[in-house]
């Protein structure tokens, strides 16, 4: 690997996380030794990169620093394509519009090399079963902390009314599922879109933030970060 290649592996490694990472770890992972990851982190630090720690205590990446558009990877566009045409996929259609724009951008910044390599990819993305009527407006709720009222009909068939808090939305093979805190039962519930048979936003936030409910919902569900 050579140098520059190096720097942009440990920008991207401590980017990934938002945690203080120690120079072992970043090591480790990137098959160098301590005495590298000292050194690339002082040039980077030097060339500008906002990285707060120190040795013995660990590195991390601020907020508020911007990567620009890095070099891809055959792999990472590979990733982007497919990932992106999943998105498409989906039936929700500011997703897909969304989709398609993301790509274009990727594939302006790509070098003359790979100027078709979306055009030619051999990574198709068919369309899923059955539509989710509801997925844009979970997910508006869901972006501004917006309680929903639900219609909803069980596995069992059985209607039932909802103001629900959205907290997290799963994509799976066989539907997508909301979870979210529940009013009524005063819990997290789980409820699939395709079962939602209305859904509307109530004009009221969350009491509490999103992040906080998330946090809660994953150690309830043993779930890591």
């Amino acid at each position: 690997m050579s140098r520059s290649a190096r720097l942009l592996a440990l920008l991207q490694a401590l980017r990934r996380r938002r945690r203080p990472v120690s120079a072992a770890t970043l090591a480790a992972e990137l098959g160098v030794s301590l005495r590298t990851v000292y050194r690339d982190v002082a040039t980077l630090s030097a060339q500008g990169a906002a990285i707060a720690g120190e040795a013995g205590v660990g590195y991390v990446l601020r907020e508020d620093f911007f990567l620009p558009p890095l070099m891809f990877s055959e792999d990472e566009v590979d990733a982007l394509i497919l990932g992106l045409r999943l998105v498409a996929a989906r039936g929700d259609a500011e997703l897909e519009q969304a989709a398609g724009d993301a790509l274009a951008k990727i594939v302006a910044v790509l070098p003359p090399a790979m100027d078709d390599v979306a055009a030619t990819s051999g990574l198709v993305a068919g369309p899923v079963a059955g539509e989710t009527p509801h997925l844009a407006i979970v997910r508006h709720a869901l972006r501004a902390e917006e309680k929903l009222h639900l219609h909803y009909r069980d596995k069992q068939g059985r209607a039932s009314e909802r103001v629900i808090w959205p907290v997290a939305l799963g994509f799976f093979e066989a539907a997508e599922v909301l979870a979210a805190w529940c009013e009524t039962r005063r819990d997290f519930r789980h409820f699939r879109l395709d079962r939602i048979t209305a859904a509307a936003p109530t004009g009221s936030r969350y009491p509490k933030r999103r992040r906080l409910l998330l946090a809660e919902w994953r150690m309830q569900q043993a779930i890591d970060p």
